[in-house]
């Protein structure tokens, strides 16, 4: 009966668990339209005003939201916050009754709309135009143009419903030929006609240096640039946010354990050491909840609550070294050229190296050491350090050329020695003289 009642117990945990990494998931992943906006309520407060006079006064505007990617221009495809930006906006808009039946919204793509011809055809199909000429709206593009013109000039500001159009990836749009729909939609944002707010996205600071003269003149010049401004205080308070529960949830009982479980990991000492760490290299939200993510993974039913070893492990996992991993892999010769060129850029102060200095400098501890290290011929030698080239651990000062010799061809390491050291360190089986020939000073050569 007792193991009954406790496996009962272990599949209402396991159930809970799972809710609570799929809360917890849709907000580190998909960028929940729900989840609050961090460092940028001034931006915010900008655009949704802006919004606003073009939703329930009419007035046409235009502007631009630059930020790095993922910043979060947008949510629509819950890319971060230049997409969250735009979403928290017009969710907020929509719950305006006045608005929310009013307002037409164009979602445009640079990256899809390659050209103003499919650009037009998707905005007749967004605003549901298709069908109101038949076959014609879809005939050439100067009468797809025309038509459009022609709908949206017709209307005013007190009879037409306001239309917000959204160019994602605008510097794209920019590279259209002649610039065509870039002028009309801002040319009709300049005129008492169909209230229109054009919003561009764009991670390019040099945009309006992109833009033709006539349609620059168009453009209202309004610019809403999106960086992460916040400290390490508001950083872990972040932290806390983003993996506490929501009072919504389920469980009562749980949610209150499990909230209290965060607030004891965002004091742990090490656990800010590893946040403080991590805020150092990127204040991108995206990196933070990849952090989030990976230590999330680690909790199970055995494991209920995410500890400080968990978040340790999982920024040791972010902050992996691609490149000393690759060496791991390595054959024990090609760690020997990787020592090699580690002592003749020491020795002559990261000058650039050939094949042939290698190969001297691999034998020199091939003599001293011939009784525990097999000695290749050149031509397997040079195999091992073509492959090097191949990994992208060398590559070459300039361009090959026909007449070179490739003994001879000038290469730079792309490793530093902490680097090379530290995979060593890990490396499976590394024979002791290969190790210490790595850490041995310079005075034998």
């Amino acid at each position: 009966m007792s193991s009954r009642k406790s496996k009962s117990n272990n599949l209402i945990h396991a159930e809970l668990l799972s809710q609570v990494q799929r809360v917890l998931r849709e907000r580190f992943c998909h960028q929940s339209p729900h989840s609050n906006l961090f460092g940028v309520q001034v931006q915010y407060k900008h655009l949704i005003e802006l919004l606003k006079r073009t939703a329930i006064h009419g007035e046409s505007n235009s502007v631009l939201i630059i930020g790095p990617r993922g910043s979060g221009k947008t949510t629509k495809t819950y890319k971060a916050l230049k997409l969250r930006l735009i979403n928290h906006a017009l969710k907020e808009l929509m719950e305006i009754e006045e608005v929310s039946e009013n307002v037409l919204q164009v979602h445009l793509n640079g990256l899809l709309q390659i050209n103003d011809k499919i650009a037009l055809k998707e905005i007749t199909r967004q605003l549901n135009l298709e069908n109101v000429v038949g076959d014609k709206v879809f005939g050439s593009f100067a009468e797809n143009l025309s038509f459009l013109l022609e709908a949206l000039k017709k209307g005013d500001r007190s009879s037409s419903c306001p239309v917000i159009f959204i160019l994602d990836e605008f510097d794209l749009f920019a590279h259209h030929k002649n610039q065509t729909l870039l002028y009309n939609l801002f040319d009709i944002s300049q005129s008492a006609q169909t209230p229109l707010a054009v919003i561009g996205l764009t991670c390019r600071l040099d945009i309006l240096e992109l833009l033709e003269k006539r349609v620059k003149s168009r453009f209202s010049h309004r610019q809403i640039h999106l960086m992460n401004s916040f400290g390490f205080p508001q950083y872990l308070k972040i932290f806390k946010e983003q993996l506490s529960l929501p009072a919504e949830f389920p469980d009562k009982l749980f949610t209150e354990k499990w909230n209290e479980s965060i607030q004891c990991l965002t004091e742990d000492r090490s656990v800010r050491e590893v946040l403080q760490k991590h805020f150092n290299v990127s204040k991108n939200l995206r990196s933070l909840h990849m952090l989030l993510m990976l230590a999330l993974n680690r909790v199970t039913t055995s494991h209920p609550f995410m500890t400080a070893a968990d978040m340790m492990e999982a920024h040791q996992f972010c902050s992996m070294d691609s490149k000393a991993n690759i060496v791991h892999g390595l054959s024990v010769l090609e760690i020997c050229l990787i020592i090699a060129m580690k002592h003749l850029n020491d020795i002559y102060e990261e000058e650039p190296f050939n094949f042939q200095m290698v190969y001297n400098e691999f034998q020199k501890f091939v003599q001293r050491k011939a009784h525990s290290v097999y000695n290749f011929e050149k031509p397997v030698v040079m195999k091992a350090f073509e492959h090097l080239q191949q990994l992208e651990l060398i590559r070459p000062m300039e361009r090959t050329s026909v007449n070179t010799q490739r003994e001879y061809q000038l290469m730079k390491l792309l490793l530093d020695n902490t680097q090379i050291m530290n995979a060593l360190q890990k490396y499976p089986n590394c024979p002791t003289d290969v190790r210490q020939w790595a850490t041995s000073s310079l005075s034998w050569l």
